[in-house]
């Protein structure tokens, strides 16, 4: 199985379209829908900027239509689809339709049972019912519990590309929560580092510079936490963020597989990182879903994580 969700440009006028699109901003989604309860993450000012009221409501919403799957998701999706319901037509050359971009086979597949508010019959015009499908069409193909929420992404639209546009936008609407002591205190070190030559094995300025994990392991000491050298050691000894999870400042970002981590960064907000990414490069910030990754694993530290 696989969706197309793509909009193509100059696309011709769908009357059925124009005329869904308008009764949802003018009226509104099913009172019952329309509350802001719901969703893990509180929405940032962008996204209360970005996201028509109706929509944001309906996306937190169907957050718990998938355990482990933000709403972030999700509207990232209907933004890069239909820009929330807004484009003109709704429907693709590819036979794609409505506000999540369905092929009709494929929500047949995602649209029962009808959620509270939804069209019946089903239909992926209808925003109630293309929401909720997205998000069991996400759940089925890796994003429960964060299992493999790229693989998810890219059922939804076979592309790469298309998957870190989405995670970038994701990362966009959602606010930063606020770092702890320790771990603003690692951060301030690590900003202060920002330029800093990567040197493999180094371990600061005696060494002419850090790697990846000499880093991550001076940012955590200068906040009295002793982590451990290596990042598979480092991985080993602080708590896991459980997947699905959105991060905080301060978190360590692990690339790899168990076995071979070779890389960690400490995640900095707003989806980026501050690393020592590779011989010839120089401490920076990053995307920490830069273009190639294997991301593995993100873990918080604490007082006790040492060895």
């Amino acid at each position: 199985m696989s969706t197309f969700a793509r909009i193509g440009t100059g696309l011709g006028c769908s009357l059925v379209a124009l005329t869904l699109l308008s009764a949802v901003l003018a009226t509104g989604l099913p009172p019952d829908l329309t509350s802001t309860a719901g969703g893990t993450e509180a929405p940032s000012r962008h996204a209360r900027k970005d996201i028509p009221g109706p929509y944001l409501a309906l996306y937190r919403r169907a957050e718990p239509e998938c355990p482990g799957l933000s709403w972030t998701v999700l509207a990232a999706i209907g933004k890069v689809e239909t820009d929330h319901g807004r484009h003109p037509t709704m429907r693709s050359p590819a036979g794609a339709l409505g506000p999540m971009q369905f092929l009709p086979s494929t929500f047949r597949e995602y649209a029962h049972p009808v959620p509270p508010g939804g069209k019946k019959p089903a239909t992926p015009w209808d925003p109630v019912d293309a929401v909720f499908a997205a998000a069991r069409l996400l759940c089925a193909n890796g994003a429960k519990h964060g299992k493999n929420l790229e693989r998810a992404i890219w059922h939804y639209n076979h592309a790469d590309w298309y998957v870190r546009k989405v995670l970038r936008i994701a990362d966009s609407y959602t606010t930063t929560q606020p770092a702890s002591g320790a771990a603003e205190t690692a951060l301030a070190f690590a900003r202060s580092q920002l330029g800093t030559r990567y040197v493999w094995g180094g371990n600061g300025a005696k060494d002419g510079g850090f790697d990846c994990s000499g880093l991550t392991k001076a940012a955590y000491q200068a906040a009295g936490i002793n982590l451990p050298r290596t990042a598979e050691a480092q991985y080993d000894a602080t708590v896991e963020v459980p997947r699905g999870q959105p991060l905080k400042p301060g978190d360590l970002l692990f690339y790899g597989r168990p076995g071979n981590l070779h890389h960690v960064g400490l995640y900095a907000g707003k989806g980026r990182m501050i690393h020592a990414p590779r011989p010839g490069t120089r401490i920076r910030y990053e995307a920490h879903r830069y273009r190639g990754h294997d991301f593995y694993a993100a873990t918080r530290p604490t007082a006790r994580s040492h060895r």
